[in-house]
């Protein structure tokens, strides 16, 4: 199948968080080439395209894996016509068992190749995966510095434990798919309700002084926002404290409501 289009020239890459080096290989193109993997992302699938108003070209990763560079280049002449500038980050393998390179790239194609050499924030070189990682320690500023924006997740409403409401603080808890979550913990947030941000404080962990189960509960800080169904997104502020244990009910509600207070300040 050949695309109808008059694309002159394309960033490749799996582009998993759509981050600041991301954006430098966009802006040198006109349309992105998402290699889709289906797995613990930054930013799944089709939400990428939110981050950036240039078309998305999605191939799955299960299609093409078997490629070989020649194949793969064949492929991307195929679909772009009219193509005349590839652009790539210098660490960029293509084909089966990543046997093709930036060198390779230029041999195998008649085109423009354009290298990104490497993207780095307070010395740090911007990589999803070094993302990833300070997402999984809890470390919310570096990572929302490294993808120049807010760390986002998104899930649907679920019913809680009902404890919330009659015993603690009125939540929504959530059912995310898909996501690399943040390590167990309080934090500052904003909430995404019927397309309004709300400020807010978040948990994700198990429930230990309850019901032991895996919970992602935020609430919506000096807001009554009644009765929510459907997605609601969350964006990631800051990091308050890790996830513990309480003895009873009451010691879990003074702490949340320290919690409540750390997170306003945040917002003052």
């Amino acid at each position: 199948m050949k695309f109808n289009n008059n694309i002159k020239s394309i960033a490749i890459g799996s582009f998993d968080g759509m981050h600041i080096a991301h954006k430098t290989l966009i802006d040198e193109a006109d349309a992105i080439v998402i290699i889709e993997r289906n797995g613990g992302y930054l930013t799944p699938g089709y939400k990428r395209a939110g981050f950036s108003d240039k078309m998305c070209c999605f191939y799955h990763f299960d299609v093409i894996k078997d490629f070989t560079p020649k194949e793969f280049v064949a492929k991307l002449n195929a679909d772009f016509p009219n193509l005349e500038k590839i652009v790539v980050g210098y660490d960029f393998h293509f084909g089966k068992k990543k046997a093709g390179n930036v060198e390779v790239l230029r041999v195998l194609c008649d085109k423009e190749v354009l290298v990104i050499e490497e993207v780095s924030i307070e010395g740090i070189s911007v990589h999803s995966r070094t993302i990833k990682t300070y997402i999984r320690e809890g470390n919310i500023a570096m990572a929302n510095t490294l993808l120049g924006r807010e760390y986002s997740i998104e899930g649907g409403v679920v019913s809680g434990q009902g404890l919330g409401k009659k015993e603690l603080v009125p939540t929504l808890n959530l059912n995310v798919q898909a996501y690399q979550l943040p390590t167990q913990g309080v934090y500052v947030t904003r909430t995404k309700v019927r397309g309004e941000w709300l400020d807010s404080v978040s948990f994700l962990g198990h429930r230990v002084t309850t019901d032991g189960s895996y919970a992602i509960e935020t609430h919506i800080l000096e807001k009554d926002i009644g009765a929510v169904q459907g997605m609601v997104a969350l964006s990631f502020v800051g990091f308050l404290r890790t996830n513990k244990k309480f003895e009873n009910l009451e010691a879990l509600k003074v702490q949340i409501e320290e919690d409540i207070k750390r997170a306003k300040a945040v917002y003052i």
